[in-house]
């Protein structure tokens, strides 16, 4: 103890962090990044043997790979590898999709991570929307949005047909691109936007990118439409997925 210029007393002794339990240490990593863990694992061989522990590791990898349902089944939350970030996606049951309830079939398929799907029957407008508080992401963090969908065989009236999408949060003028969901042949440009395939057999396609600042009342809304009269089918959604950069 040490006595300060005002007479009071202050402690200077430092916290020794060996003296916690292991376990405790152990979950207070855990919460942190990735990147967090890696560098206290160079700070000394103690802080490494927790940083390398199980405990640190295991609800992390688990959260990385195996979304998590949630909000009854509607979304989706995990975490990004690389990042410790999060992602959400919103199941097609959570977007607002024109004539969904009578131009589209719900049905359950055993790839998707969602209870259902939405199959595309038959319209000649096409329209999805979707929204989410910005306070379900990470804070100060770019993100991406992309759709989640296949094309059956037996998909027509959209091949290498220009959808537009645009993304906004509150109060902001927003991003709009042009995308396609199914191109092919010659007619595919460099300039716009394609679907590319992923490692659980989805195809995804970029949607825009914004920065969230975390402020709580924040909404991000997401549109995709297309209305030019022709009939359009065979379109599976499984949702938007909304991850870090």
């Amino acid at each position: 103890m040490s006595t300060g210029p005002s007479g009071r007393r202050r402690d200077t002794e430092l916290l020794d962090f060996r003296a916690l339990p292991a376990d405790c240490l152990a979950a207070i990593i855990s919460l942190t990044s990735p990147l967090d863990a890696c560098r206290l694992s160079i700070v000394s061989s103690f802080f490494n043997s927790l940083a390398s522990s199980d405990a640190v590791w295991d609800l992390y990898l688990s959260l990385c790979d195996h979304p998590v349902l949630i909000e009854d089944g509607k979304k989706s939350f995990s975490l990004h590898k690389r990042s410790g970030k999060k992602c959400c996606m919103l199941a097609a049951r959570d977007l607002a999709i024109t004539w969904g309830d009578t131009h589209w079939s719900w049905n359950s398929v055993q790839d998707s991570r969602f209870p259902e799907v939405a199959k595309l029957l038959d319209v000649c407008w096409f329209e999805i929307n979707g929204r989410i508080g910005t306070c379900r992401l990470s804070s100060m963090t770019n993100y991406k949005a992309y759709l989640v969908f296949k094309l059956a065989a037996s998909v027509y009236g959209f091949r290498n047909e220009p959808i537009e999408a645009t993304i906004q949060l509150s109060g902001t003028k927003g991003l709009h691109r042009t995308v396609f969901l199914h191109a092919e042949g010659e007619d595919v440009q460099n300039d716009y936007w394609y679907p590319i395939e992923r490692e659980d057999g989805w195809l995804e396609l970029e949607l825009g990118e914004f920065f969230n600042e975390g402020g709580e009342d924040d909404k991000l809304e997401i549109r995709i439409f297309h209305f030019d009269g022709n009939w359009k089918s065979g379109v599976i959604i499984e949702g938007i997925e909304i991850r870090p950069n």
